[in-house]
């Protein structure tokens, strides 16, 4: 198939540069949103993107301060990306579209479709963040984010230390180094780890920062789940250390007429460990979610 990565399209967005990868000319529009850190479009979506496109229209982004979406100012919230995604779809000319996030992504997707159901037709949130009440470590990742100066030192020694990058992305795969493609995707991780840098970025998001407070999340979405009015999958790999069964099977009974799948032998980044599987998966889903018959 085409590499949808060949080419890209640079649009301005709520005030900011957006940097828009497309594939596929037939089927309903889809919206892919990746994760917080070291993540990005061309990492994240890599063994997926091209065979979506078979029977969708999709559209990628490197969200704000990922890939090449860069420089950006101010804070990067939920409620940032509430305006966000309502002026991307105004740019993209998109009524209404199928969300599928993944981590910070899927937290973002879920959030977008609960406060704008009339924009979104499905959502696939894959290891969403932004469920449940309190996290493990709750207190001391809340001081760690607040400890003055420990996230851009983190961000420095992740881009002086391609070493530790490829350590952890190793550890956290499930195949390790035997992943398809991980040559490619560590030199993406440690191309965005530079360009923090590069660009005087902290370490972690300020959707991730925002959301915690000291005894418990600031932003928790599991509540407002039973007010869910759009078609809903959650996916959780089952080797995740960062998003528990608990909260995701909790957002599965919450939010109507939704269900968890867990995929085995996979772990937070579902799309790297079972590419083939997910993309499997996401297609039945969009099949059966956007069937006309259902409305």
């Amino acid at each position: 198939m085409t590499d949808l990565f060949a080419t890209h399209t640079d649009l301005t967005v709520a005030g900011g540069p957006v940097r828009l990868y497309r594939g596929g000319d037939t089927g309903p529009p889809l919206l892919l949103l990746h994760g917080a850190m070291l993540d990005t479009a061309q990492g994240v979506w890599r063994g997926v993107a091209a065979e979506l496109s078979a029977d969708s229209r999709v559209h990628l982004i490197d969200l704000p301060r990922h890939g090449g979406s860069r420089p950006w100012r101010g804070v990067l919230d939920d409620a940032f990306y509430g305006r966000f995604l309502d002026e991307l779809l105004d740019a993209l000319e998109l009524e209404r579209v199928a969300l599928i996030g993944l981590s910070l992504g899927g937290g973002v997707a879920t959030s977008y479709a609960l406060r704008r159901p009339e924009r979104v037709s499905a959502l696939l949130a894959v290891g969403p963040g932004g469920l449940g009440a309190k996290r493990q470590a709750q207190f001391l990742t809340w001081l760690f984010m607040r400890t003055p100066g420990a996230l851009r030192l983190t961000t420095r020694y992740l881009a002086r230390r391609p070493e530790a990058i490829r350590k952890s992305m190793t550890a956290n795969l499930v195949e390790g180094e035997r992943t398809r493609d991980f040559d490619d995707i560590l030199r993406l991780a440690t191309e965005e780890a530079v360009a923090k840098e590069r660009h005087g970025e902290l370490a972690l998001d300020d959707w991730q920062i925002h959301s915690y407070g000291p005894f418990s999340m600031r932003l928790n979405l599991l509540p407002e789940l039973p007010r869910l009015a759009v078609p809903a999958l959650w996916v959780r790999g089952d080797r995740d250390p960062l998003v528990g069964h608990a909260e995701l099977a909790a957002a599965a009974e919450a939010a109507p007429g939704s269900r968890l799948v867990t995929m085995p032998d996979a772990g937070h980044i579902v799309t790297y460990d079972r590419p083939d599987e997910f993309t499997r998966l996401a297609r039945e889903f969009l099949t059966s979610a956007l069937d006309p018959r259902r409305s």
